[in-house]
């Protein structure tokens, strides 16, 4: 299925990729981070990607595949789904096996955790790990044995988990398949037999997060293409096929929280649950959106009813986020920590499927490893519980930083040639402290920007929005109503 290009005017509005490169590296320097790594651990991952200590379990037996953005090459999941007894399913979920590489203190893991994540920006990645490891030994591409930490996961027919387990496996992957790719497919009927038993899965575990009461909000990805020297801006919504893969990661991520705090020794993902204050101030957003909220409906039924492509109701998901706010991590051995549960996913949860991408994984991984062989918990991994919670917290402020300071970068790049034009678009959130500024969503090209006026700006409604400045060098954008 063909990407969708926004267009206006019959033209893509871009900017110039070599002048854009130059300003990411500019929010490198400000964020002092590099994609480059010193060279001792260049030199040590060149070294470990030669040498991996291979498991004896071989299980490349197992027909997986991995499905990813179509450009990604750190592929840290490869997934396989049977039916089994009862009208089950059988889930096999093959994930990176990182610590095949790196050992506890040597130089990449040193640099791992100075970095803490991998960080996104366009066409300029800061990678958590050297490619030699990231983007091919360690990586689940096609057609290759990798070691990998294998999770066979038996469901009932309801999606329920009967059982569970985690070991070292040799794995090799079939085949390296694009989101976009899979669903055609699927749509069309064509589709492996394994993707129909994906949808299944799918389907049912989101039934499944429904009764727990986890929400997940539809907002469309802002996102930059890039099509030669020309940067422009797109939304993306996400494929139905993209909802029930990361139906499977939530699935394994609770099944390892559900293991660590049965041992009392874990590392999870947390989110507090909502302030009712909070939930009290959501309903007055949706009365001033008109939108019906029955006093009897819970948030996340009420999150699940919204239309992200109606203006009233994405300008209500953009409120809903803030009962997101405030996730953290949480490390502990020996005794169980105060708050354990994860809010937006109604249960249990810790990061366990992209250590590729993210140093924390690993950490929770070992652990479930050790516990579901009947094993101790490595030592090195108890000794840094304690520490990988800011470790992280830190690193996430920084990708945000990132993430952000790019889009802003091509924002401003993109709309620089067109101030003084007006754009159709959405006034998406206000101002806690001054209702006549807020946020405005414009479709054509996609941007997210500050918007201001003499009045009380009208959340939830369709606007015109003259644009008052965008500048590049300082990556600001500033509409006004129209």
């Amino acid at each position: 299925m063909p990407r969708r290009v926004v267009r206006l005017r019959d033209e893509v509005l871009s900017a110039d990729g070599e002048a854009l490169r130059a300003g990411v590296a500019a929010i490198q320097a400000e964020l002092e981070v590099t994609p480059d790594f010193p060279p001792e651990v260049e030199q040590a991952a060149q070294e470990a990607a030669k040498n991996p200590r291979l498991p004896a379990l071989d299980r490349t037996d197992l027909p997986l595949v991995t499905i990813d953005p179509a450009t990604a090459m750190d592929l840290d999941q490869a997934l396989h789904i049977e039916r089994g007894q009862s009208n089950g399913f059988t889930v096999f979920y093959a994930i990176a096996d990182v610590g095949a590489f790196v050992s506890p203190g040597d130089a990449v893991d040193e640099e791992a955790h100075k970095r803490g994540e991998t960080l996104y920006g366009a066409d300029s990645k800061v990678p958590l790990y050297p490619k030699a490891l990231s983007e091919d030994a360690a990586s689940l591409l096609a057609d290759q044995v990798r070691p990998a930490l294998l999770w066979t996961i038996e469901l009932d027919g309801d999606g329920d988990t009967l059982a569970a387990r985690v070991e070292r496996a040799l794995v090799r992957s079939r085949a390296k398949l694009a989101y976009a790719q899979v669903q055609e497919q699927l749509d069309a009927g064509t589709a492996d037999p394994v993707f129909t038993l994906l949808r299944e899965v799918g389907e049912r575990r989101l039934r499944r997060e429904a009764e727990r009461g986890g929400v997940s909000l539809p907002l469309p990805e802002q996102e930059v293409r890039i099509e030669g020297e020309h940067w422009s801006l797109e939304f993306r919504q996400q494929h139905p096929v993209e909802q029930w893969n990361a139906q499977i990661s939530l699935l394994t991520g609770m099944t390892a929280a559900k293991l660590m705090v049965g041992a009392k020794t874990g590392l999870l993902r947390t989110l507090a649950p909502a302030d009712p204050r909070d939930v009290k101030r959501l309903r007055r957003t949706a009365k001033a959106l008109r939108i019906e909220w029955p006093e009897n409906q819970s948030y996340p039924d009420f999150v699940r009813s919204l239309d992200p492509a109606t203006s009233s109701h994405a300008a209500m998901l953009v409120a809903c986020t803030r009962l997101l706010r405030g996730s953290g991590y949480v490390g502990f051995a020996g005794e169980l920590p105060e708050h354990t549960g994860h809010s937006a996913i109604g249960a249990d949860y810790a990061h366990v499927t992209a250590p590729l991408r993210r140093l924390v994984d690993r950490y929770a991984a070992e652990i479930c490893v050790a516990l579901s062989a009947g094993d101790e918990v490595p030592g090195w991994v108890v000794d840094r519980l304690g520490e990988l919670p800011k470790t992280m917290q830190a690193s996430t402020r920084r990708a945000n930083r990132y993430e952000r300071a790019v889009l802003d970068l091509v924002e401003a790049a993109v709309l620089h040639p067109h101030v003084g034009e007006s754009f159709d678009g959405v006034v998406v959130d206000l101002d806690d402290r001054d209702a006549r500024k807020g946020d405005v969503t414009i479709r054509e090209p996609a941007v997210e920007a500050l918007i201001s006026d003499d009045r009380e700006l009208p959340l939830g409604t369709d606007v015109r929005a003259r644009l008052a400045a965008a500048d590049p060098r300082t990556r600001t954008i500033r509409f006004e109503l129209a």
